[in-house]
């Protein structure tokens, strides 16, 4: 249950889009993220760098800080799995990406349900957990201005057309084992197949904080991202997941999440590289039983001038996963019944525009 899913990169060659998607999509797959997560209100130029002086002003404050009264009551939050345990989620990601340059716009959309299954191997003296990660179904759409619509559905399609051929090599078959602490960092990580590629800060999981916390209390997650200067030099982005106690009821925490920038950005093409990193959403975590029950990341940001004067990029994403408990291997999670009619129910760009908006 990833805690920074990131959206689509964008590429100035529009025609690579469709590519890029479905190379962020095998990506996300392979590590149990999401390709987006940010936040929603619309950033251009100056918005981006306001963000990130205001950031930086508290990127000396402690770890966690307290909007909470002294008396009031804290809550630990930690993973809790048992061996034998097999833990699937239902995850739906959806990305709409408009990029206009030179007066041509192309958008590139694709929608993606997957069934996750983490199967659990041990659980140490010290809560460590140790699970096997890997991807039971994918149900897929991919749409190209110009192009024809592309689909894949792992249980009822036998062959996978070529944008998702690699996708469909990720299903049915393990892809790491993974051995996380009580918080949901990563300790250990082997993969099971060759030239895996991975992002060494990527996290299966939402961090949770290692001491306990009352409600109105925040922690964060630092992240470092390279971006790619236009004369080919490399620059160190310095952001952190910020996330904060909303609310505990009926034994559930609310946990808010948003990506923030810390160093200051001004040049739209170094924008244009952190946009889908720029998340936002909710989390509920089940305290007694130890485990994420959903969350909810959405993405809505603009960039204008990133190729130009008259060049804009536009995201527009959701990513929502949810718990299946009890599921049987014998029955997974249809995606067939589920996520297909929600695919079928969009037979054209300004539709899935509106779900994705919903």
């Amino acid at each position: 249950m990833n805690q920074n899913p990131i959206f689509v990169i964008p590429n100035p060659n529009l025609a690579r889009n469709a590519r890029v998607l479905s190379q962020r999509i095998r990506s996300g797959l392979n590590d149990g993220a999401a390709f987006f997560f940010v936040p929603r209100a619309s950033c251009v130029g100056f918005c981006l760098a306001a963000v990130a002086w205001i950031a930086t002003q508290s990127a000396f404050a402690d770890e966690s800080t307290s909007a909470a009264s002294p008396d009031a009551p804290k809550y630990a939050l930690a993973y809790q799995f048992k061996p034998g345990e097999t833990i699937r989620t239902k995850v739906l990601q959806q990305v709409r990406l408009d990029t206009t340059i030179a007066g041509s716009t192309q958008v590139a959309e694709t929608v993606s349900g997957s069934v996750k299954v983490w199967k659990i191997v041990g659980v140490d003296p010290q809560g460590e957990i140790t699970f096997e990660h890997s991807v039971e179904s994918v149900n897929m759409l991919q749409k190209v201005t110009g192009r024809q619509e592309v689909t894949y559905n792992s249980q009822t399609d036998k062959h996978a057309p070529p944008q998702f051929q690699q996708v469909a090599k990720l299903v049915g078959v393990p892809l790491a084992d993974v051995t996380i602490d009580r918080s949901g960092r990563i300790t250990k990580r082997i993969e099971k197949r060759a030239n895996a590629q991975i992002d060494a800060q990527s996290q299966m999981l939402t961090p949770l904080p290692a001491d306990p916390i009352a409600v109105g209390e925040e922690w964060n997650e630092p992240v470092d991202i390279v971006v790619s200067l236009e004369a080919g030099e490399k620059k160190l982005i310095k952001t952190r997941q910020h996330y904060a106690l909303e609310k505990v009821a009926s034994g559930v925490a609310t946990i808010s999440v948003a990506t923030q920038i810390l160093t200051p950005v001004h040049d739209p093409k170094v924008q244009s590289q952190l946009v889908q990193r720029l998340t936002k959403g909710t989390i509920r975590f089940d305290i007694d039983a130890g485990r994420v029950l959903s969350q909810q990341i959405d993405l809505d940001e603009r960039v204008l001038g990133f190729q130009g004067n008259d060049s804009s990029l536009h995201y527009l994403g959701r990513f929502t996963e949810q718990y299946q408990p009890d599921v049987p291997e014998t029955a997974a999670v249809p995606l067939k019944t589920a996520t297909t009619k929600a695919l079928e129910a969009q037979p054209s760009t300004s539709t899935a525009t509106r779900a994705l908006k919903r």
